[in-house]
């Protein structure tokens, strides 16, 4: 059985709202999702912005999503900073700057889904080829890591300033690649993140199968922008679905 290492114990004693509880149960919930979804691995994270300081954000603390709780939830300031004691993930600076970037964000994912990666390193661009994807467009940009971190790094975005070239890179586009590493997702609120997480892979699997069959026809960026409309409202009911589902795989979180 995992070890656990309750809030009270090891992080700042704060009073917490009604309104932080309930969005540190969905973000548990949204890590389980994605694991149960194999979005998420032992790596990846996902990430909220709180609902009563937009200057701050939610996320776990460094720890394997199938294993995040409630309690293992810390709060960070967009300098991608906590005073939670316990270690937090490397990369906090993807989640901090593009919520300093973009204030329409409201939740990110971090993932290294294996079906989208080969379209960060092999010059084939990412786009929509189903409806539940037109998210994707009108393109998804690729970070390259070298740019800011040279020839010679991890590809890791540790600091304040590749975190920001990160958010550069995104732009104003709702997923962004990151060659030999993986892609980030974000949404208007924490469903959204997830589901945009869930459908990057599956298009990312449609196109290359497509692809191998001779050819593809994409998404107009109006008719992806009409998908987008129309599937933003029914994203709750895919929600539940998976929060159901990833229920059973998630008993053993708890002591």
């Amino acid at each position: 059985m995992t070890e656990r290492n309750p809030v009270g114990e090891h992080a700042p004693d704060r009073a917490v709202s009604s309104e932080l509880r309930a969005q540190r149960r969905a973000l548990a919930e949204a890590n389980h999702i994605l694991v149960d979804q194999a979005i998420l691995d032992a790596f990846g994270h996902v990430s909220v912005r709180s609902a009563e300081n937009p200057d701050t954000f939610l996320l776990s603390r460094n720890l394997a999503p199938g294993l995040v709780d409630d309690d293992d939830v810390q709060l960070f300031t967009l300098d991608g900073t906590t005073e939670d004691p316990r270690p937090p993930y490397l990369e906090s600076h993807i989640h901090a700057q593009i919520y300093r970037a973009r204030h329409d964000v409201q939740a990110v994912v971090h993932s290294h889904s294996p079906a989208v990666i080969p379209f960060g390193v092999a010059g084939t661009p990412l786009r929509p080829v189903l409806h539940m994807a037109g998210f994707l467009a009108p393109e998804v940009p690729v970070f390259e890591a070298r740019d800011t971190l040279g020839p010679a790094s991890d590809l890791l975005v540790r600091t304040p300033e590749s975190g920001a070239a990160l958010a550069r890179a995104l732009g104003g586009a709702s997923v962004v690649l990151m060659r030999g590493h993986g892609a980030t997702a974000v949404g208007t609120s924490l469903e959204e993140a997830v589901y945009r997480g869930v459908y990057t892979e599956v298009n990312a699997r449609v196109q290359a199968e497509a692809m191998r069959l001779g050819g593809c026809v994409y998404l107009t960026d109006e008719e992806g922008a009409a998908t987008v409309a129309t599937n933003r409202p029914q994203i709750p009911r895919a929600w539940a679905f998976w929060r159901d589902r990833a229920r059973p795989s998630s008993q053993g979180v708890h002591p």
